[in-house]
């Protein structure tokens, strides 16, 4: 793993002539693991309490992540003036995010919850325009328009299993609505550090509510784990955790807001199929619909600038 860019200030960001290949790759492999984490979160959350998980997998990837700049010999300090900034980043990315997210995927069926925790781009497009003046070019919004067109049709016939949980609902679009703003200030205040320490200190700031909660909330006996569930946090711990959360940092870096928010469209579709895979449904038309329409969508929003 590599980290030698740093955050160019927004404004002096480069017109969008192209994803690189580099970022395509990231993209990709982000893609796939993410969407396939989701169901295997709803497996480790019927043993597993959501603030010991979420314990377990941010202490992981925090120790990962140092250990990884520590290797490298990346600088570790927090910049002079920017902890406050860095505590409010993370209190969106890290706390916010996944607490709101795991509460309404222990509610919500795993497939379909990714489908309203992937709106984010729905709430960062336009956020993006207002504070780091983003064009909101015709190719965009057309991708933005046919991708959540997809993710509607992928919803298919799981509105009444939603309607019947509406706080599950309510805090899966609080955690995008999250997710989007800390994407938001991540681009828009640039804090001078590469991207592993950079997330590494998110994920101990933000997570701090989360390991002083987990045991006061939820006193679990370890040792009652089954390996699925354990398996499950060091899937997180080590893939999603530094991998992605680096990938996706080093991404929200190098292209603008706006893109790197719409680029995650197809991660609720990889959800949605690996659920079934894992959790034993069947694929039916309104999946493959989605699949086209989100594909289509991410080659217009990825399409090269003239």
């Amino acid at each position: 793993m590599t980290d030698s860019s740093m955050a160019a200030p927004a404004a002096t960001a480069p017109p969008h002539h192209g994803i690189s290949a580099y970022a395509l790759i990231l993209l990709a492999l982000l893609t796939l693991f993410w969407g396939v984490n989701w169901p295997i979160m709803k497996l480790a959350l019927n043993e597993i309490p959501v603030f010991t998980f979420r314990a377990f997998c941010l202490g992981g990837g925090a120790l990962g992540l140092f250990a990884i700049a520590i290797a490298k010999r990346m600088p570790l300090g927090i910049p002079r003036g920017y902890l406050w900034k860095l505590t409010t980043i993370s209190l969106f990315n890290i706390a916010g995010w996944n607490v709101f997210v795991l509460y309404g995927l222990s509610m919500l069926p795993a497939g379909r919850t990714t489908i309203l925790a992937f709106t984010m781009p729905l709430w960062l497009v336009p956020m993006s325009v207002v504070w780091l003046h983003e064009r909101l070019t015709g190719w965009k919004l057309a991708g933005l328009v046919i991708g959540l067109t997809g993710l509607i049709v992928l919803v298919g016939g799981e509105w009444q299993a939603m309607a019947a949980a509406p706080l599950g609902v309510a805090l899966v679009l609080a955690a995008a609505v999250c997710w989007a703003i800390g994407t938001l200030l991540t681009k828009l205040w640039l804090v001078p550090m590469a991207a592993v320490p950079f997330v590494g200190w998110q994920m101990v700031l933000g997570g701090l509510p989360i390991f002083l909660l987990a045991p006061v909330l939820e006193a679990d006996r370890w040792a009652s784990y089954s390996a699925i569930a354990w398996g499950a946090v060091i899937y997180n711990a080590t893939i999603c955790f530094v991998f992605c959360y680096w990938a996706w940092n080093t991404l929200v870096r190098i292209l603008p807001a706006g893109i790197s928010g719409l680029s995650t469209l197809m991660i609720p579709v990889v959800g949605v199929f690996s659920s079934m895979w894992m959790l034993g449904e069947q694929p039916q038309w309104p999946e493959f619909a989605a699949l086209a329409l989100v594909a289509t969508a991410l080659g217009l929003i990825l399409k090269p600038a003239r």
